[in-house]
């Protein structure tokens, strides 16, 4: 079993619009996954972490908004 890796953060658009119901912001945070599982070659076995990654990354863009 291979051991999470830190990947550097990708900048996320900053001009993310808070929306009613997170359907957007859903949106965002799974493009986001799966910009983390392409950056670390496609290896099966970490959405979990590529998820809970991306929603913190999206929702502190959405706080700084």
């Amino acid at each position: 079993m291979k051991s999470s890796q830190v990947i550097p953060s990708v900048p996320i658009k900053a001009d993310l619009q808070k929306t009613e119901g997170g359907g957007e912001m859903q949106g965002h945070i799974r493009a986001r996954a799966y910009q983390l599982y392409e950056q670390r070659g496609r290896d099966d076995g970490h959405s979990l972490d590529d998820w809970l990654q991306a929603e913190a990354e999206v929702s502190e863009v959405q706080k700084a908004a």
